[in-house]
């Protein structure tokens, strides 16, 4: 498999519409390694979530492993067509999930999504339940994936198809649930990216760039990631090269990215995205926007390590994600839309 870390490099040493300033990320890295010191930001911050699991509590570590590989399978497309200013349709129309008194948007819906179905009896984390009589699209849209809003979940027909293609592909390996590829891995997480990236088509996350075939593997990392925080390291979560994956590159992460000036965008490039108009999933805008921020968060990880020593072996490319996600997210929450920043890229694609 092509590496994550070598494609960004040659994706940023070739771009022409996006540029990693490394001034930008020098400055970037000691205000993030403040702010990370200064709220204890470390794997642990991951259970604080109420939505996500916690160990002690559910008891059953390969339950959670296949609720990880539910959610990170399904971790795709969330942005919203109501989202869009000029559509004259309230925002608070967009794809909603209703759970236990709360309403929930964007990733946080499928999380609430699968935890209520759950809750109700269906057994959605259960891989070989995907191939089974009674799941179908409709059963997904109605039953899992019911919204308390006008929009629909964007891309049902592709999220039914990944978790039918999953289960079949654990199937041919002897299983049903994800754990066992895990243990498969002997607690390498390069090994089991590949194993992921190479069994499950969905998590293949790859591109054409410049004659290069680039890989990104949005999903397939944060897969790993999200296990290994979860279980802070230890049991399913015990994977001795974590620091070798990178950031996750999504939507958010390149907009904060950009407000940090870790991130410059051409003329044209802003244009494009301040019109809201979809890129296709492998338009060199898309790649390079995915791919340098990659290598930005390489850049900034550097220099924190560099500046502060002690920090070797705790700050990875993993928590740096965690945290610029959590950040962007806040700052849009706050702020409303895009938060005053140049808006984030929309591209329809299954790998993010």
């Amino acid at each position: 498999m092509i590496s994550v870390h070598d494609s960004a490099h040659f994706i940023a040493q070739n771009s022409d519409y996006v540029k990693v300033n490394d001034e930008g990320c020098r400055k970037a890295a000691e205000e993030i390694y403040a702010e990370m010191k200064a709220q204890n930001y470390s794997m642990a911050t991951w259970s604080d979530h109420p939505l996500n699991p916690k160990v002690e509590e559910w008891k059953d570590d390969r339950a959670i492993v296949d609720w990880i590989f539910t959610i990170d399978l399904l971790n795709f497309s969330f942005w919203s067509d109501f989202d869009d200013k000029d559509s004259g349709r309230p925002e608070s129309q967009r794809y909603t999930v209703e759970y236990e008194g709360k309403y929930y948007t964007g990733y946080w819906s499928l999380v609430a999504a699968v935890n209520k179905a759950l809750k109700n009896g269906i057994p959605i984390t259960t891989p070989s339940f995907w191939t089974s009589s009674q799941f179908t699209p409709e059963f997904l849209r109605n039953r899992v994936f019911h919204s308390a809003t006008l929009e629909t979940i964007p891309m049902l027909e592709q999220r039914y198809r990944v978790m039918v293609e999953a289960s079949t592909s654990l199937s041919k390996f002897g299983t049903d649930s994800f754990a066992d590829f895990v243990t498969e891995a002997k607690g390498s997480a390069m090994h089991l990216l590949s194993i992921v990236a190479t069994r499950i088509s969905s998590f293949n996350d790859v591109s054409i760039y410049k004659t290069h075939q680039v890989s990104i593997m949005k999903r397939a990392q944060i897969l790993i990631s999200d296990i290994w925080a979860c279980f802070q390291g230890k049991s399913y979560g015990a994977f001795r090269d974590i620091d070798k994956l990178t950031m996750f590159a999504d939507y958010r992460v390149p907009q904060i990215l950009n407000s940090l000036h870790c991130l410059t965008y051409s003329e044209e490039l802003v244009g494009e995205l301040k019109s809201h108009r979809l890129i296709e999933h492998g338009d060199p805008w898309e790649v390079e926007l995915r791919g340098c921020s990659i290598w930005a968060v390489e850049v900034i990880k550097h220099y924190i390590i560099q500046s502060h020593p002690e920090s070797a072996g705790v700050i990875n490319s993993v928590l740096l994600d965690f945290y610029l996600w959590d950040t962007a997210k806040r700052i849009q929450q706050q702020k409303g839309g895009d938060g005053g920043s140049i808006p984030c890229h929309r591209t329809r694609s299954i790998y993010y």
